[in-house]
């Protein structure tokens, strides 16, 4: 018998191959990008100390518009995240796509975030 794997069993073993190869450093910090059906989160996270920098979602209180799990919504949270980030003196980050497929939320995240000034 076949058994059908689960597809966020499927993403988060993608996650892993992924980040075998991605490290946020303190100077250089993870833009981890999450998303789920109804919202999208994005952290800026230091994996030497093991801490969250930055962060920025749809659930945040600066994001205001009634809309939070669509394309409009992801390009809101890549320039908040960029915001925030330059603000603690961030200019380039490593992008971790989360396991996810590169287009869609997750791409439009990040080239709002480009836009914004931040390097990856």
């Amino acid at each position: 018998m076949i058994r059908k794997l689960d597809k966020n069993v499927v993403r988060k073993k993608r996650h892993l191959r992924v980040r075998k190869n991605l490290f946020g450093t303190e100077e250089r910090p993870r833009l981890n990008v999450f998303r789920s059906n109804k919202h999208i989160y994005a952290q800026l996270i230091d994996d030497i100390n093991g801490k969250t920098l930055a962060s920025a979602s749809t659930v945040d209180k600066e994001y205001t518009e009634k809309f939070t799990g669509n394309i409009d919504a992801a390009k809101l949270v890549g320039e908040l995240i960029a915001k925030r980030a330059l603000d603690k003196g961030y200019k380039t980050v490593v992008f971790d796509r989360g396991g996810y497929l590169y287009h869609g939320r997750v791409k439009t995240l990040a080239d709002a975030a480009r836009e914004a000034g931040l390097e990856f």
